[in-house]
């Protein structure tokens, strides 16, 4: 992936991260997850940072749980534990460059989160059924790679420009529909179906096939990672302006409690979550 002629410079990374049950849920099936490692040690991040890249790789994830009771805020936690557990192993690796290895080693680590929820759901009746989404970027000097499964959302505002990219795929009929241009942006979140999954980590799922890609990062460029909680009161577009462009009353806060309050106040009916890493 990295140009052998030349070594990647480390970046700084800023990041920003607030969850809400809501205003109709009674507990919060959302998780989110900071963490800086390397191949000797983890260190669990504060809800907002500034880091850089040079001596210790970062992971960004969010997870939405499901299930019954508390199933789908447990199926969230043991989600994002499991990335803080697989992950340091194969910092070496991404020392190294990765070069044919991040697929790989994302693939392993969905796989494993997959297992376990299977496991606990098969386990204890009240865990049965539980599942979870999961979308997470890992920050190395001059890359991003990512993996997601489920209809939480990565998303990518490149830098100096003024628009929003998703980058993940909603593992959903109606995020087919949306992605192969049969339904509009306003039609998809107005679908009676938008919220049946096709793919999740856990319950009754056979095979985790998750989807995996890499990003060239450069300073200015942001990521957004949320729960579909977030977007179901916010347009893409709506995003991109409350990033980038906030009104001065908005600019008092950081980009995720922006993101969130904007949210809760069109909507609000599911528990809502939003991580903002920009790239400096």
């Amino acid at each position: 992936m990295h140009p052998p002629h030349k070594v990647p410079l480390a970046e700084r990374l800023h990041w920003f991260g607030r969850t809400d049950r809501g205003k109709v849920r009674l507990n919060n099936e959302d998780s989110f997850l900071a963490l800086q490692f390397n191949a000797q040690e983890v260190h669990y991040l504060g809800k907002i940072g500034e880091a850089s890249t040079e001596n210790m790789d970062f992971v960004f994830a969010v997870s939405d749980g499901m299930g019954g009771a508390m199933a789908g805020e447990f199926a969230s936690r043991i989600t994002v534990e499991k990335i803080t557990r697989l992950l340091p192993r194969s910092f070496k690796q991404s020392a190294m460059g990765l070069e044919a290895g991040y697929t790989e080693v994302l693939t392993e680590l969905f796989d494993e989160i997959h297992n376990a929820l299977t496991f606990v759901g098969a386990s204890y009746e009240e865990c049965h059924g539980m599942q979870a989404t999961l979308s997470m970027c890992w920050f190395t000097p001059g890359w991003m790679y990512f993996g997601h499964i489920g209809d939480s959302r990565l998303y990518y505002l490149p830098a100096g420009e003024k628009g929003i990219r998703q980058i993940s795929h909603d593992d959903t009929y109606v995020g087919w529909l949306f992605r192969t241009g049969q339904i509009n942006e306003r039609e998809a979140r107005d679908h009676p179906r938008k919220t049946a999954l096709q793919k999740a980590l856990g319950a009754g799922n056979q095979f985790v096939s998750p989807q995996v890609g890499a990003v060239a990062c450069e300073p200015g460029d942001i990521f957004l990672l949320c729960t579909d909680g977030l977007v179901e009161g916010l347009f893409d577009d709506q995003l991109a302006e409350l990033i980038r462009f906030p009104s001065p009353a908005e600019a008092k806060h950081d980009p995720a409690h922006r993101l969130v309050e904007a949210s809760l106040e069109r909507a609000g009916r599911d528990n809502t979550t939003a991580l903002v890493i920009e790239v400096g």
